[in-house]
């Protein structure tokens, strides 16, 4: 018996035994399986419609200086709206979980990793990524050279966010210490552990800016 104000599932088998197949047996499974998922997934969608229902969706953004219209969903990170709508791969996810510093980029002078910081949130606000970083003319910026020249990228799937930290460290104190400079990069892991040859590149930039 079904409950009142339940949605009940009736699953029409053959009239008799004898004509039970295995394969009449398995369309019943699936045909009841599938109407029960419906209901439950038309449950789950009516109530995320009613939260969602105020939100705009089409953004405008600033990035690297010029303002995109993206189409971002409500609960989308920013790693996901630069890389997957906006090509702007350079902005590696790495853990997913902000642990390990290859999606940072820099907001409004503060780098933040991406993968943690929902889009929505950051709707007025200056994204800078990697991109965004060399010169028009297509020079790098003196941090990205000086990590070349001291042969800081190994793998290079951290540089990106190597780069973000010390870019954000050398606008905000041109004159480093080593170890403000190791502080300022400790949010960044490297699989190859390349640290020190990072840290040669910050002070070399910091020297050569």
């Amino acid at each position: 018996m079904s409950e009142p104000g339940r949605p009940t599932t009736t699953v029409l088998l053959p009239d008799t035994r004898s004509n039970w197949s295995r394969r009449d047996f398995i369309k019943g499974v699936i045909a009841s399986s599938v109407t029960v998922s419906g209901l439950s997934y038309l449950g789950a969608t009516g109530s995320a419609s009613a939260q969602t229902a105020g939100i705009e969706r089409l953004l405008s953004l600033t990035v690297n200086g010029q303002t995109r219209r993206v189409d971002v969903l409500p609960h989308e990170t920013l790693a996901t709206t630069l890389r997957y709508k906006l090509g702007l791969t350079g902005t590696k996810l790495g853990c997913d979980r902000a642990e390990c510093g290859a999606c940072t980029v820099i907001i409004d002078e503060v780098t933040h990793y991406a993968c943690s910081t929902l889009t929505h949130r950051v709707r007025n606000r200056d994204i800078l990524t990697v991109e965004g970083v060399e010169a028009d003319d297509g020079t790098l910026h003196p941090v990205q050279q000086a990590f070349i020249d001291e042969l800081g990228p190994q793998c290079g799937f951290c540089t990106p966010g190597q780069v973000m930290s010390a870019v954000a460290l050398l606008n905000a104190n041109p004159d480093p210490t080593r170890e403000e400079a190791r502080e300022a990069l400790c949010g960044n892991l490297c699989r190859c552990g390349a640290y020190d040859h990072y840290l040669n590149g910050v002070m070399r930039a910091a020297q050569e800016a």
